[in-house]
């Protein structure tokens, strides 16, 4: 155990000194095991440092995820997230440390709540729906107004050649103005 481990505050405890709720947390359980997994490992086979290595990446990918702060993943509760946070293949979980696996999903069916992450995707989802609704409704408000300016266009056009025509041959466009009339208010 490093210094810092020692100097923890206690499981019932919390780090300003009043007492956490008698439940423990998902975070703090899997803090826990992985550290009395890493002491286990350590000790049961000292010629094979990596397995002590992974157990603490992986515990410390737990926590992360738990937690939601994820590093490396979206954020979700999956054994794909965990190996993503981790920086290992997710066969080191399903096949060489099946214990941290379960006990991952064990924690995750403790926790009574989504992650911050999944909460901030979800809401950002919701924003960029929101978007895109507006962004398609004034989309077709233009395609309506283009087709409008395309009538006008063709409307001038038809004009403009008419002109054309009863200008004679020698091409000047006489235009007679006509009076307006004052409108009645």
């Amino acid at each position: 155990m490093t210094t810092a481990q020692d100097d923890s505050p206690a499981p019932d405890e919390q780090a300003d000194g009043t007492e956490a709720s008698a439940a423990p947390t998902a975070s703090g359980i899997a803090e826990t095991v992985g550290r009395v997994l890493a002491m286990a490992a350590a000790a049961a086979s000292p010629s094979r440092p990596g397995d002590t290595a992974e157990i603490e990446v992986i515990t410390d990918a737990m926590l992360r995820l738990l937690v939601g702060t994820p590093l490396r993943s979206d954020g979700q509760l999956t054994i794909k997230s965990l190996a993503q946070v981790a920086g290992l293949k997710r066969n080191k979980l399903t096949h060489r440390h099946t214990g941290l696996k379960d006990l991952f999903y064990a924690l995750v069916r403790m926790q009574d709540t989504r992650p911050k992450v999944v909460d901030d995707l979800k809401r950002t989802n919701e924003e960029l729906q929101q978007k895109l609704t507006r962004l398609r409704a004034e989309r077709d408000r233009l395609r309506t107004d283009v087709q409008q300016l395309v009538r006008v266009v063709h409307v001038l056009e038809v004009e403009n050649e008419q002109l054309r025509e009863t200008a004679g041959s020698d091409g000047v466009i006489r235009v007679l103005f006509t009076q307006h009339r004052p409108s009645a208010r």
